[in-house]
């Protein structure tokens, strides 16, 4: 806890020193940053411990757990920090301050786990002579798990191909609840005359838009747009040739399609005014009250968004198998890997595909689910690659068992950390979903589907995919 205090306490000097603005994403991606720091000391402990069973003193068990933790620590980060790097060039406004924050946060993280943990249990270990690192109910949590998963390999190719193939068939037949940077769309700020009520805004909108349902794309969003009194209004209604005609006829020939949005968005908001405004002044931006400002997003500029969220995650992807088969050194690993964050991508999205309907938040698909997207991704390769570290250090001190046994025993014996970091991270995302607004509601809940769908594909698809590559490719060398 002391070393996630200073932590964060770093994380906000390296903003403020950056000149970085904190946006909603940015703040979650501190409170992720936070849920994956504590990722480096879970494995830091459960090596420790191991020493510790192992016979060894608390002082040299404290100096070879940090020794031995390292690679997977530096390996998992860095995979995550890749995906940072890969939203930061090619997402937009908060998808970049979720990138920022994300990066500083697990450089800051890796500092305050490596050195600062180090510092207080080796001060502790000097002063009192002994250190516990469990309780009697945690003591042999998993510790004498004896499964052979790859054996099991078969039902689980089984049921993630039938979700997969599920997820495609939702993508094809119900599509995805996509918000306007995928569609095009209009945003407004308001400016209200006293404390803005986001929630009162939005039921307005709703009845107001209610009678257009039939008739045109009537979904929108409102977000708090820095001070308390403005709020953001984002839509995708687009009036048709005929309301247009309507209104140049009632109102005058300068009416034109914003105005007529603009005009809605007066009628749901002139109720939360403390005096009353009329619309000509709340619609233009000069009064310095009511619509401030407006933007159109184009269809050329929605599809642009498109193609580099496509080619964000595709270099996601090719990155971080690259740096896989270079660190293993063998290519088959990187394959494993990749094929299981291709997986948890197309799982996350088949969900959105079949859940955004009947869900009672907004399961809309933006920049900041393309950014879940890749922090999906960077946190699954995270566990990945603790496994696959332990099961190149098996290989190392078992050269004569099988691949089969060292590939299980690994699993079992990194199977205590793989629970505790999904449940500390899973902690953090349930704080955020509860508490942090409607806005980011469904952005973290991707992050829930990604944490529990990896965790599982790490043990469950990219080792078994791993195995079966390597075992085939060794049968045709031989």
């Amino acid at each position: 806890n002391l070393a996630l205090i200073c932590n964060v306490l770093l994380l906000f000097g390296v903003l403020v020193s950056f000149g970085a603005v904190l946006t909603l994403p940015g703040i979650a991606g501190i409170v992720l940053t936070m849920g994956m720091a504590v990722d480096a000391n879970v494995i830091i402990f459960e090596r420790i411990k191991e020493e510790l069973r192992a016979g060894k003193g608390l002082t040299l068990a404290i100096k070879d757990g940090f020794s031995n933790a390292y690679s997977a620590i530096i390996d998992g980060n860095l995979t995550t920090i890749i995906t940072g790097i890969v939203l930061f060039f090619f997402g937009t406004g908060p998808v970049k301050g979720f990138a920022t924050t994300l990066v500083a946060g697990i450089i800051t993280s890796l500092f305050c786990s490596i050195f600062i943990t180090r510092v207080l249990l080796e001060s502790r270990a000097a002063r009192k002579g002994s250190i516990s690192f469990s309780n009697k109910l945690t003591e042999n949590f998993l510790q004498n798990v004896k499964f052979s998963f790859i054996s099991k390999r078969k039902v689980s190719y089984s049921v993630s191909g039938t979700l997969v193939v599920l997820s495609i068939i939702s993508f094809c037949t119900l599509g995805l609840n996509k918000g306007i940077d995928f569609t095009g769309g209009r945003t407004y700020v308001v400016k209200f005359d006293q404390a803005a009520d986001e929630e009162q805004l939005r039921e307005n909108l709703e009845a107001q838009f209610a009678e257009l349902e039939d008739a045109a794309n009537t979904s929108f969003e409102v977000k708090r747009f820095g001070s308390e009194d403005q709020l953001r209004v984002v839509t995708q209604f687009e009036p048709t040739a005929e309301m247009i005609a309507e209104a140049k006829a009632e109102v005058g020939d300068e009416v034109d399609a914003n105005y007529i949005v603009a005009n809605y968005i007066y009628e749901a908001s002139k109720s939360l005014f403390t005096e009353p405004i009329d619309r000509e002044t709340f619609i233009n931006p000069d009064n310095g009250k009511g619509i401030t400002s407006s933007e159109q997003v184009g269809s050329a500029i929605s599809g642009e968004m498109t193609l580099n969220s496509l080619i964000a995650v595709v270099i996601s992807l090719v990155a971080i198998g690259l740096y896989i088969a270079v660190r293993f050194r063998r290519w088959q690993w990187a394959l494993g890997a990749t094929a299981a964050l291709a997986h948890n991508a197309l799982l996350v999205i088949g969900l959105f595909s079949m859940l955004y309907a009947v869900m009672p938040f907004n399961l809309e698909v933006n920049q900041a689910f393309i950014a879940a997207i890749l922090t999906i991704i960077g946190y699954s390769i995270n566990d990945t690659v603790v496994i696959f570290d332990r099961i190149r250090e098996y290989i190392g001190l078992y050269p004569k068992r099988d691949m089969k046994s060292n590939i299980d025993n690994a699993i079992c014996a990194t199977l205590s950390r793989t629970i505790n970091t999904s449940g500390t991270t899973l902690v953090t995302l349930l704080s955020i979903f509860i508490f942090g607004g409607e806005t980011i509601r469904g952005f973290v809940f991707a992050l829930i589907l990604g944490v529990v769908i990896g965790t599982y594909s790490s043990v469950f698809v990219a080792t078994p995919i791993a195995y079966d590559i390597l075992r085939r490719t060794d049968e045709k060398t031989k």
